[in-house]
């Protein structure tokens, strides 16, 4: 699965991924659930990315938010609008997603979650799954939440296995996965610290995980996908690397150029991929990359790859 991230899995980029390494899911961005009564629980602008596929692939749609009845409106809504899939974020750790009532901040209030799940699980007619953190401040929390989504029909779990307070710190402990696929029958999808085929497979084999979620090491090397099923050597030469990076970053400049308004915001978005790059051997054409304060000169520095 290609993981949801915020301000960076749009659907160029997932375009970008169906069509050279073909994900078996991939995720919206997280939509954030308006709260006021009076509003509408969704954006337009959300709401244009609501599917049910994209591509051929199954497109899950991940709702952002607190309170049962915002929450439920919101699938609704969603569903109304097309989404067969929905994915309820408890993991989020940044502002006010770990630090007030939404994302991984859900995880603060554990009695909330015995009305929010299996209200939703009641509205939504298609596949119905959580991402969450291994807990707020103590990664055996999600042991005592099992039962809660295995008596409420949740279809699946995807765990990121560090705290909601650890942030992306340390190191996401993968021990934690196993324990919590051997004390549920959910099927639990892997997600931290995927890195490379090697990561992903050791991973695979030793929690017993049903399969994979790959985030900021996909954003870095989308041939991770292949690389994990075989198709494509495990490790690129520095060659191959930079000439994947090239086509990457240029289709992406193409991409990002037909969907966002401006070359300063195509600039800030392809930017925001480069801030995942950090291939030691590639670091002088990088950093000329990271130091261009133009799409022109973005374009030029980017030749240092080709």
């Amino acid at each position: 699965m290609l993981a949801p991230m915020q301000g960076l899995t749009n659907r160029a980029l997932r375009a970008y991924f169906i069509e050279h390494v073909r994900p078996d899911v991939i995720f919206t961005e997280f939509m954030r659930v308006n709260t006021a009564p009076a509003g509408t629980s969704l954006t337009a602008a959300d709401l244009r990315d609501v599917a049910t596929e994209q591509g051929g692939v199954p497109l899950v749609v991940q709702l952002v938010g607190h309170g049962r009845e915002a929450l439920v409106s919101a699938a609704r809504v969603a569903q109304e609008a097309g989404a067969a899939h929905i994915n309820l974020n408890m993991g989020c750790p940044y502002g006010r997603m770990g630090g007030g009532m939404t994302g991984g901040g859900m995880l603060r209030c554990p009695d909330d979650l015995a009305e929010v799940i299996p209200a939703l699980r009641e509205v939504i007619a298609g596949s119905f799954s959580v991402k969450i953190r291994a807990g707020y401040d103590d990664p055996d929390q999600i042991l005592s939440l099992l039962p809660l989504f295995e008596s409420s029909g949740v279809d699946f779990l995807v765990l990121h296995p560090r705290t909601v307070v650890q942030k992306y710190q340390g190191v996401a402990d993968h021990g934690v996965t196993t324990r919590v696929v051997r004390e549920t029958l959910l099927p639990v999808i892997a997600n931290g610290d995927i890195r490379s085929a090697a990561d992903g497979n050791l991973l695979l084999g030793e929690t017993g995980a049903a399969g994979l979620m790959l985030g900021r090491g996909a954003i870095a090397d989308p041939l991770l996908f292949l690389r994990l099923r075989g198709e494509v050597p495990p490790e690129p030469s520095r060659e191959e690397r930079r000439l994947e990076l090239a086509r990457y970053l240029r289709e992406m400049l193409t991409r990002y150029s037909q969907l966002f308004c401006g070359d300063m915001q195509v600039l800030s978005k392809i930017k925001e991929i480069i801030a995942y790059l950090d291939d030691p051997e590639l670091t002088k054409p990088l950093k000329e990359l990271r130091r261009a304060r133009t799409l022109q000169a973005f374009a030029t520095a980017l030749h240092g790859l080709c």
